[in-house]
């Protein structure tokens, strides 16, 4: 999430009311979680495993919950808990906005769009041209849809992402989403699928990918141009799939891997590591089709072989 205008390191220190190191002007001009921080993003960390990871990633501002040397260029946010103090930035630059009509008034619906009946269009969402969105459709705030998008009944778009700390005391602490959705040109996407915003950065769904029936999509997953996703496919956050991938049904991944282009993943696969394009994949844990079934086989002889 970028701010609106850049803020001071003091401003932010006194906001949060943290400890910092660095010059008071020095200048930040968003947050972002590790996935996609940019120069001039704030990033935080709360565990020594993720320490330097942070530190030596893209943001220049590291909120941290241990007094460290400062790398060279950037600064230091020094918290008792950076992910509360994450999520009170979050909050206060990007406070929550109730609806007040069923399409608001700061949403931009472009030319010969067919909106039906009980669709929901929250806070500045924009909606290009040709497109047609289904009956029962929610759209959070601040989505980005492209020209020729079609939406079926009952999809939802815009939920929080599924990001969680668990404390021992309070149980889980759920970390607030700022991020948004982009649906790109000439993209279909079927009933009752489920789309959550970026933590901080964007969900994406590339030029002229179909989606099935009751696909779900993490927060901050970017999917390639040309895809072909079936139905009941769960894909976690923060995963990144080529161009002209295609998801045969029931298929679910883990977070933060990458499908390379034009790979297939056949149906009710375990997507348990990140795969090179171009090739066939199946089973859980998952490996090329072929030598897959190969162990099928050899399991099935060696069981005849044991009667």
């Amino acid at each position: 999430m970028k701010f609106k205008n850049p803020q001071s390191l003091e401003f932010i220190a006194k906001l949060i009311g943290a400890k910092y190191i660095g010059s008071p002007n020095f200048k930040i001009t968003g947050i972002n979680e590790i996935h996609v921080v940019e120069k001039g993003d704030i990033v935080f960390v709360d565990h020594p495993k993720y320490y330097d990871k942070a530190l030596n990633s893209k943001a220049t501002t590291v909120l941290i919950n241990k007094e460290v040397a400062c790398p060279e260029g950037k600064a230091l946010l020094i918290s008792d808990d950076p992910f509360r103090d994450f999520n009170m930035i979050t909050q206060f630059f990007n406070p929550f906005k109730s609806a007040s009509s069923a399409i608001a008034k700061t949403a931009v619906i472009g030319a010969e769009t067919i909106i039906q009946p009980n669709v929901f269009i929250g806070n500045e969402v924009k909606i290009g041209k040709n497109c047609v969105i289904h009956p029962n459709v929610c759209l959070y705030d601040g989505i980005e849809i492209g020209n020729y998008v079609t939406i079926h009944a009952g999809s939802i778009l815009g939920a929080d992402a599924f990001y969680y700390k668990n404390r021992a005391e309070t149980g889980y602490d759920k970390l607030i989403s700022c991020g948004s959705i982009k649906i790109e040109d000439h993209v279909d996407i079927g009933a009752l699928c489920t789309i959550d915003k970026g933590v901080s950065g964007i969900t994406t769904i590339g030029e002229g990918s179909k989606l099935d029936n009751q696909v779900h999509v993490g927060h901050d997953t970017i999917i390639g141009k040309r895809c072909l996703i079936a139905s009941q496919t769960g894909i976690a956050g923060c995963v990144v799939i080529g161009d002209k991938v295609t998801i045969w049904g029931q298929v679910g991944t883990t977070s933060g891997i990458h499908i390379g282009a034009g790979a297939i993943i056949l149906g009710q696969t375990g997507v348990t590591k990140s795969v090179e394009g171009g090739k066939t994949y199946f089973g859980t844990p998952i490996g090329e089709s072929r030598e897959k079934l190969k162990e099928l086989a050899y399991l099935r002889g060696l069981m005849k072989a044991s009667k």
